[in-house]
């Protein structure tokens, strides 16, 4: 079976937050609480254990994509579904598993609430529930993706900002959606998790199956640049101690003998 996951326009979102309220709603995740939190219109902030869908407000001075001064930016954010899913290698009981339709899945009844995973996601996507001390996120609605059904968030955009289906359908659809707006003159627009800094292979955190068209640079929408795996750095990092050591060694055998 291949791949599935979403392809999220940003320039079709409209903030509504129908994604977020469907993903809460199907998934019965309680609410985050409707205090003002100073970020703009978000309440909800960011990714976390209660909010699987995020939808971040981004007020930005300069040049929007039709010239203006001041500019609206919006990002449905959700979980990559990384191929190379820094969380699941790191998860030391099995609970984080690979679907049969190539999601990435906490398994809830085995997960012990180490956190290992919640570092180990470069996106700040993983988080431990205060209410169970469990790892949760986003399932990509794996429930109903078994009886033939759409995740609640695609099926609840009113824009089809959120567009669900197998990857590789989805690249050639975001692929010609760039070209789209580069024709009408947006040349701002770019295209993250397909084309850019993460799903670069130099980065170890191969294909995303969550892909993003974006009307400004990454870090605008709190997305990284360029994406390292903390369990890329264990090799070289254990290479560095082993070399050091038997420097320290080799110091220490010389200050003896020459003491005797």
């Amino acid at each position: 079976m291949s791949a599935v996951g979403f392809f999220t326009d940003t320039s079709l979102c409209i903030g509504c937050k129908a994604c977020e309220v469907a993903c809460k709603q199907w998934n019965q995740l309680p609410s985050d609480g409707y205090e003002l939190s100073g970020m703009s219109y978000d309440n909800t902030q960011m990714l976390s254990a209660t909010t699987w869908r995020h939808v971040a407000f981004i007020e930005a001075p300069g040049a929007g994509a039709a010239g203006a001064q001041h500019q609206w930016l919006m990002l449905s954010d959700v979980c990559k579904h990384c191929s190379n899913a820094g969380c699941l290698q790191a998860c030391p009981t099995g609970a984080i598993v690979r679907t049969e339709f190539d999601t990435v899945y906490v398994q809830q009844d085995i997960c012990n609430g180490c956190g290992y995973c919640v570092p180990a996601c470069p996106y700040g996507v993983i988080e431990l529930g205060a209410f169970d001390h469990q790892a949760h996120k986003c399932t990509l609605c794996y429930d109903r993706l078994k009886v033939g059904m759409e995740p609640a968030c695609a099926k609840a955009c009113p824009t089809d900002s959120i567009v669900f289906g197998p990857v590789d359908q989805l690249a050639t659809k975001a692929t010609a959606r760039l070209a789209a707006l580069h024709e009408r003159g947006i040349s701002c627009a770019r295209l993250y998790g397909l084309d850019e800094g993460a799903a670069k292979d130099s980065s170890g955190q191969g294909q995303l199956s969550s892909i993003f068209l974006l009307l400004d640079e990454p870090r605008k929408y709190n997305l990284p640049e360029q994406v390292q795996l903390p369990q890329n750095s264990v090799a070289p990092g254990s290479i560095a101690t082993a070399a050091v050591a038997a420097l320290l060694s080799l110091g220490a055998a010389l200050i003896f003998g020459r003491s005797r």
